[in-house]
This record gives structure tokens, C-alpha cells and sequence, in this order.
């Protein structure tokens, strides 16, 4: 492994050599094109100091007006001659006005007309410098128009320098190259091992086919966890979102393709970003995202002590509150079933008595009261509460209210039409059922001959207000404020605690308020109120 190590770090420094050498070489390219520019500008401008230089002289004027040419072209190859030699020039040429070349470097063209087509400027007093190519490469000629002593133009002069190649500017500068490519050869080395050290640090010392590999193993993780994992970095762009994300929130497609997406985008509803903002952990908050009642863990990501994100990992409640619905369901069944069993085996009783007296008639009028006590109850759940689970559940609670001693009422006027926003049966499920099962709770540890809870649910006018109260014990002052906290209770108990701390987070979910009057030793009453 340290050698498949070693491998890939030389791997990552030659690769980060050849880059920054690169970089030098595209650097000295442009430094070398840049030189060569400033220096045919230079010898443009030599060029055409020279030919000012000749065309002020004043043997050169007086030779271009002297009718023998043959003596003016010796004179003047005579005195252009030195000039050229002295400043090294390529060429010097001296035209009169027409066009007949008095000096040349080649023998064979003087007295001869030119036929050039870039002098024609020249020719009209114009000075200027241009570039061509000649049999010795290029070169930079500066044109200059020569004017006697009565500002009048009698000639042209044209001043040449061959310009160096390519090789010749390295070969100028060898020293100076050598230097520059043993400086970049050796701040390469330099700069691929300390970026390849760098990138190491970054991928905790990991190989690329490592990383390859526990990222593939993260994803699979996450894909199969049955918990939804949603992360975002600080820019609020999605880093992780699994399958069981997009299988809890309703949110359809490979969720791979939310990756890189900002968060707002896809669900605006998460919460994440404010986990991101306070660096503040928030654990067991139920929460609704994309209309779907989650379980939500957010935790903010640290790095170095700085927040670079926020995971959330939830769960789906609906199967959380269906599977406890279900449980509480069997067990309320059971516990129904057990109270019915004792309390018609103390109805035959009573009826065994009567008959065995000889009281018939009175045995009958028993029957006949304890069905009708029966079937109101039944009708009048079944007509003012429109939902089975909760009638059902209702009903248990005056059976279970019964066999403690307690008489469950319910008020006449009571009717349940339909549930709030945000709510459902299986959240009034555990709001009745915590709510009545306090109120047992505080009945059975007080002496008193007539024990009472009343439930009354009133569904008007859009508003849908329930009472549960009861003349048990009643809670102090100071454990009024402290009632709904998770874990909080005045029994000894385990798994107590979370009944009303359930109660507050469904009231708070259904955008409701919760309000407590209780006195002790005399009862509570609980109001729960929503509006529609």
C-alpha cells in the first residue's frame, strides 16, 4: 500500500511539475514575443534617426541637385558608405526625385529607377517606418523625405536593419535564459511538492480510488438507510439526499440529480438553512416538509470550528403515528374487552340475584336500563363524532372510567365535524387519550366519593374548542410552567413525562393554543382551541 502511495504522489507532483512548467514556458513565450517587440521598435527608431541624420546633411542635398549623376552617386556612396558601416545598417539608400537609386549596397543597382509601390508616400514628404521581408529575412525600414535648404523635397532616403530571428534573440540572451529556466525548473519542483503535499492534507491522505471508493460506500450507505438524510453546505446547495429522502417527502426521480441544487429549489420547507445560520442543533421536532409530518433531527456540520453546512435525518410520521395508532388500538381493544368482561359479569350477577329472589320484573327493568344506557351512548357517538377512532376510543375511556370508579360525561352539545389543518385522527387519537388518561392519573390519587371528568368539543363557526377536566388533584403554580416539558412529571413512574409534552407539540403543529386552569386538591381543566 505505501508503494501504490508513493506511486500516486509522484503521479500528483509530476503532474503538478509539468502544469507550473508549463506556466513558465507560456510565461518566457510571451516575455520572449514581448522583447522582440520592444526590440524592433528600438531599431525602428534607429533607423529612422539615421535617415534624419543623412537627409539634414548638406553634401547629401547639393549631390541630389548636381546635374552628373555619375559623380553624385560616387559622393554620395562615399558618404552613406561610412554612415553604414559605423551604425551597422543593412542598407542605405538615397533616391533623387526620380526614383534613381545614388547609393545601394549592390553595385548592380545604382543608377538604376526603383519601381517600389511603398515609397510613394516617401516621395510626398512623409516620414515612416515598415517591415518587409527581404532574401536575409525581415527588416525595419525607416523612410525619410530630404528637402534642401529651400524646404524643397530633392530626394528620398531609406535606412534598413535586419531584424534578429527567433534563435538570434535566444542566442543574445543565452545567459539570461539559462537562468530563468533553472529559477522555473526548480520553483516548479518546489511549488508541485508543496500543492501535492496540499492536496494530500485535503483528501485526508487518501488515494483518488480510495476517495472513489468511500464515496460510492457513503452513497450506498445513506440509499440504504431507512431514515431520510438531507445535507446542504453553507451556499445552501444540496450535498446529500438519499432515496428514503425523496420516498418520505413525496419528491419523485433518481435523487441524485438534487445533488448540486439549491435546497429553496426543491423543498423550500426544510428548515435547514436556519440550522446553517445559528449553528444550533434541533432534535425530535416534529415539522411539516412538502405537506409530509416528519421526525426531524437537523444538526449543523462543523469543520475546524466553523458551520460549512446542516444535515437533517428524519423519519416519516405518518407510519410512526399509524404503527402506534395500531398498537394503542390492540391494547385499548384488550383493555375494552377485559372491562366489558368484568362489568357484564357484574351485570349477570345483580340479574342471577334477582331471579334467583324472584324479582322477574325487576331483573327485566335492569336489562332493559343497561341497554338503553348502552345504545345512547353509542348512538350519540356515532351521530356527533364523525370519525370511528375516535368514538371508539371515546367509548373505551367511559368503559376504562367505569371499572376506576370515574364517571366519564361527555356534553350533549358535543360534535367533532371535521379535523383542523395540519391535523388528523391518529394526532386527536393521542390528544384525547393523554388528555383523559392525565385526568385518570389525577383522580386516582385523590380521596373522593364522586369522581368526575368532563369532555366537551365544540365545532362551530369554524373554531373547534375541546375541554377535558376533572375534579382530581389538581398542579401547583410551579409545576404549571413546567408541565409541557419532555420528561417532566410528578410521579415516580417510568416512561412518564411525554404524555402532555405530545399534547403541546400537536397543539403547536395545528397552529392552536393550549390553555390550563387548575387549583389543587380541586381539579384541571384543559382548553385546546383551532381555528379552521
Amino acid at each position: 500500500m505505501k508503494i501504490k502511495q508513493l506511486t500516486m504522489n509522484g503521479k500528483i507532483v509530476l503532474l503538478t511539475f509539468f502544469i507550473i512548467a508549463f506556466s513558465f514556458f507560456v510565461a518566457g513565450i510571451l516575455l520572449l514575443s514581448n522583447l522582440t517587440r520592444e526590440h524592433e521598435e528600438t531599431v525602428g527608431s534607429r533607423a529612422m534617426l539615421i535617415a534624419r541624420t543623412i537627409s539634414d546633411l548638406p553634401e547629401i542635398q547639393k549631390q541630389l541637385g548636381e546635374p552628373d549623376l555619375q559623380l553624385a552617386q560616387t559622393k554620395i556612396t562615399q558618404i552613406v558608405h561610412d554612415i553604414k558601416i559605423i551604425n551597422k545598417a543593412e542598407y542605405i539608400v538615397v533616391m533623387n526625385m526620380d526614383r534613381i537609386k545614388l547609393s545601394h549596397p549592390s553595385p548592380n543597382q545604382l543608377g538604376k529607377k526603383s519601381n517600389s509601390s511603398d515609397m510613394h508616400a516617401a516621395f510626398n514628404e512623409n516620414y515612416y517606418i515598415s517591415k518587409a521581408i527581404g532574401e536575409q529575412g525581415k527588416t525595419i525600414r525607416a523612410f525619410v523625405p530630404i528637402l534642401n535648404e529651400q524646404k524643397k523635397q530633392v530626394g528620398v532616403v531609406v535606412v534598413g536593419f535586419a531584424l534578429p530571428t527567433f534563435w538570434n534573440i535566444l542566442a543574445e540572451n543565452t545567459n539570461e535564459i539559462i537562468l530563468a529556466v533553472l529559477l522555473s525548473f526548480l520553483f516548479s519542483i518546489w511549488g508541485a511538492h508543496l500543492l501535492g503535499r496540499h492536496i494530500k492534507r485535503q483528501m485526508f491522505g487518501l488515494e483518488p480510488i480510495e476517495i472513489a471508493k468511500v464515496y460510492v460506500e457513503r452513497t450506498e450507505t445513506f440509499n440504504a438507510m431507512h431514515e431520510g438524510i438531507i445535507a446542504v453546505d453553507n451556499n445552501m446547495v444540496i450535498t446529500i439526499f438519499n432515496q428514503k429522502a425523496g420516498s418520505i417527502l413525496g419528491v419523485g426521480g433518481n435523487p441524485e440529480k438534487y445533488i448540486g441544487k439549491n435546497i429553496f429549489d426543491v423543498l423550500p420547507d426544510t428548515r435547514l438553512p436556519e440550522i446553517v445560520e445559528s449553528g444550533l442543533a434541533v432534535y425530535n421536532q416534529e415539522i411539516y416538509v412538502n405537506n409530509h409530518s416528519i421526525l426531524s433531527n437537523r444538526i449543523p456540520i462543523f469543520v475546524k470550528g466553523k458551520t460549512v453546512g446542516a444535515v437533517a435525518v428524519f423519519k416519516d410520521l405518518t407510519e410512526f403515528k399509524q404503527l402506534a395508532e395500531e398498537l394503542t388500538g390492540v391494547k385499548a381493544f384488550v383493555q375494552a374487552l377485559r372491562i366489558q368482561t368484568h362489568e357484564y359479569k357484574n351485570k349477570l350477577h345483580t340479574i342471577a340475584g334477582l331471579l334467583q329472589l324472584g324479582h322477574n320484573k325487576q331483573a327485566l327493568d335492569y336489562l332493559s336500563q343497561v341497554k338503553m344506557q348502552h345504545d345512547q351512548v353509542t348512538k350519540f357517538l356515532n351521530e356527533r363524532i364523525y370519525n370511528e377512532n375516535i368514538s371508539g376510543l371515546l367509548l373505551s375511556k367511559i368503559s376504562r372510567g367505569n371499572e376506576l370508579g370515574i364517571e366519564v360525561t361527555i356534553d350533549e352539545e358535543s360534535q367533532l365535524t371535521r379535523f383542523p389543518e395540519l391535523l388528523d385522527h391518529h394526532d386527536f387519537v393521542l390528544l384525547f387519550g393523554n388528555l383523559i388518561e392525565n385526568a385518570f392519573d389525577a383522580l386516582t390519587v385523590v380521596e373522593r366519593s364522586h369522581k368526575e371528568v368532563l369532555i366537551s368539543i365544540d365545532d362551530n363557526d369554524g373554531i373547534l374548542a375541546i375541554m377535558v377536566t376533572d375534579n382530581g388533584i389538581g398542579i401547583s403554580e410551579e409545576n404549571l410552567e413546567q408541565i409541557f416539558e419532555s420528561g417532566f412529571s410528578t410521579k415516580d413512574n417510568e416512561n412518564r413525562g411525554i404524555g402532555l409534552y405530545l399534547v403541546n407539540e400537536i397543539v403547536k403543529k395545528g397552529n392552536g393554543t393550549i390553555e390550563i386552569s387548575s387549583e389543587v386538591n380541586k381539579g384541571t381543566t384543559f382548553i385546546l382551541t383551532f381555528e379552521y
